[in-house]
């Protein structure tokens, strides 16, 4: 017996050449075939979100873009914008943001950042997929408990 017939007896499914060639078209996974873009206001508009939902926040953005913002949510058609106080830097695959809040009075700033920070970074890993390597806030104010909300002056002229 010849070592070939010897194989064949040992091993009958590996003496099996096969003739037939797999053909793949387009070139591995799917998944890799083209480029996922996110714009900069994806990204902020999912971290202002998850910035409000954070208890103890109170508004995002510094006075003058929180009064400009109640003057343009006046307009009829307009809607509230997300996207106040939040500052997003996109890369290919990571993304730093600035963040401007005003705080409750009474809460801890400290406890408050550290959970603004938490959820954003979840929120728009989660979604996105992007890492994120910094969220930065800035305090630009604290709400006192008798403070009137801030309401633009009616126009003298109607």
């Amino acid at each position: 017996m010849t070592e070939t017939e010897q194989n064949r007896t040992q091993n009958p499914e590996e003496s099996v050449t096969s003739t037939r060639k797999t053909v793949r078209r387009g070139g591995g996974d799917p998944a890799g075939r083209g480029r996922t873009t996110i714009a900069d206001g994806v990204v902020e508009k999912i971290a202002g979100m998850a910035a409000r939902d954070v208890v103890g926040v109170h508004a995002m953005g510094s006075g003058i873009s929180r009064t400009f913002g109640a003057v343009r949510e006046r307009v009829p058609g307009t809607s509230k914008s997300v996207t106040r106080g939040v500052s997003a830097e996109v890369g290919e695959v990571q993304t730093a943001l600035d963040l401007e809040i005003v705080v409750d009075y009474g809460v801890s700033i400290a406890d408050v950042a550290r959970a603004v920070r938490e959820n954003v970074v979840g929120a728009v890993e989660r979604m996105t997929g992007l890492e994120v390597v910094e969220v930065n806030i800035a305090v630009s104010d604290v709400k006192l408990p008798e403070e009137e909300e801030e309401e633009p002056a009616q126009p003298r002229i109607q």
